[in-house]
């Protein structure tokens, strides 16, 4: 009888145990459905309605740590270019977590013997061979990285005509920070050109603009200013612009650029503020004191009390002060009128359409363009009464057929031997000492 009863209870957990690694197979085909998703949704970028990243928008809609979020994200776009994995996953033969760790290293090139490696061993093992091979991958970058640095140079030299020529090869690093720097220059000559002339080509934009970069270094360091003054943006801004967007009147960049001004007026909800009385000949006639639009005192009781941006799901920890009812319309500089946003929804509210109204009982409710309210938490989703049988029936729909045994591995119990497994499986291995 004991026996007997031995038998049976081995058999019931055997079969809880199927059930198990079966569920947990379903699991696996839903989250690469999931992952498409994500994909499209982030490629489309349906996130933009006011969050910084799909992380973010997943984070606040999903409810997912932020850190599991960004790597939800990564792997989605991964497996774009990696359709083994993708499939594998697809069909519940590999676990999300295998595929997570292979993903970090695996390309179109080498998804094909990474793939038998999920497939062979556990999730430790991928893990482990995931460090080794990224260990291959760090030896061949260094090399690499030393090659070009070693290789940089910058030619400059002057044609027979008075043209200066300019030929090099510059680092990744120092290249991306050149573009940069290019970009941003084009950007100031370029952006708000008024169409009254022939607009010049990319390279000559990227002509002016080196030189822009050169006459603003050379600036810098024979005149740098005052340490206070020195990464200050001065606008100009006539205060009936202020007051009302649609009124006649300037609101210029101190270099003469025009800015819109609701530019003008997000810049002034936190800003230094000096009010100057011009004459009828234009000329100023008296200029007031600089002071602060938000006093310090009462800055240091809005960070206190809004700890960090205002918007739903955000929560960027610094910001800046913002006027629910600007002060340029008669709107006191008082913490109940006040919201700290961070510099993105700060722009969102002022430019991009989005609204933002202090209710009754003093809770702050954001409209996004639509008219829309964007919700502190989502409503939650509509779930099954049985999300198991939903589950398998939405697999078995899709052709996707699964049993206990599918996600197991080939693996029989011997040792791995790391060093000999990336010496086998990687590209430049032979090459690399690990």
């Amino acid at each position: 009888m004991h026996l007997l009863a031995s038998q049976t209870c081995s058999r019931d957990l055997d079969q809880l145990g199927d059930e198990i690694a079966e569920l947990s197979a379903h699991l696996d085909a839903a989250t690469a459905r999931l992952l498409d998703l994500i994909r499209e949704f982030d490629a489309r970028g349906g996130w933009g309605n006011g969050f910084r990243s799909c992380a973010e928008w997943l984070s606040w809609r999903v409810g997912l740590d932020l850190g599991a979020a960004r790597e939800r994200v990564r792997v989605s776009r991964a497996l774009e270019t990696l359709p083994l994995l993708a499939g594998a996953l697809a069909r519940g033969e590999l676990s999300y977590a295998k595929v997570r760790a292979l993903t970090r290293v695996a390309t179109p090139e080498t998804e094909e013997r990474l793939l038998a490696v999920g497939r062979a061993g556990t999730a430790c093992h991928v893990e482990r061979i995931v460090r080794g091979w990224r260990r291959v991958d760090r030896i061949a970058e260094a090399r690499e990285a030393k090659r070009q640095h070693v290789s940089r140079a910058l030619h400059v030299y002057q044609d027979e005509d008075g043209m200066v020529t300019v030929r090099g090869r510059l680092t990744p690093e120092a290249g991306a920070l050149l573009m940069q720097a290019l970009a941003a220059a084009r950007e100031t000559l370029y952006q708000r050109a008024d169409g009254s002339s022939e607009t010049p080509t990319m390279a000559q934009q990227q002509a002016d603009a080196l030189a822009l970069l050169a006459e603003t270094a050379l600036h810098h360091g024979l005149d740098p200013g005052a340490p206070g003054e020195r990464y200050q943006v001065v606008v100009h801004v006539d205060a009936p612009v202020l007051a009302d967007p649609d009124q006649p009147g300037q609101s210029l960049l101190e270099n003469g650029a025009r800015v819109s001004a609701e530019t003008s007026r997000c810049i002034a909800c936190d800003a230094s503020l000096v009010v100057m009385q011009h004459g009828r000949d234009g000329r100023a006639v008296e200029v007031g004191a600089r002071t602060r639009t938000i006093p310090p005192a009462i800055r240091r009781a809005l960070h206190h009390r809004d700890r960090g941006c205002r918007f739903p799901g955000c929560g960027v920890r610094f910001g800046q002060g913002h006027h629910i009812r600007h002060w340029a319309n008669g709107g006191p500089t008082t913490l109940s009128n006040l919201a700290l946003l961070c510099r993105r929804h700060h722009r969102a509210v002022h430019e991009e359409g989005y609204q933002l109204d202090q209710q009754p009982g003093g809770e702050l409710r954001f409209r996004r363009p639509d008219g829309q309210v964007v919700p502190e938490v989502p409503a939650p989703p509509a779930v099954p009464r049985d999300p198991v049988h939903a589950l398998r029936a939405r697999n078995e729909a899709d052709g996707v057929h699964l049993h206990a045994r599918t996600a197991m591995p080939g693996w029989l119990g011997e040792r791995l031997d790391v060093g000999y497994a990336i010496s086998v499986l990687h590209p430049l291995a032979r090459s690399a000492s690990i």
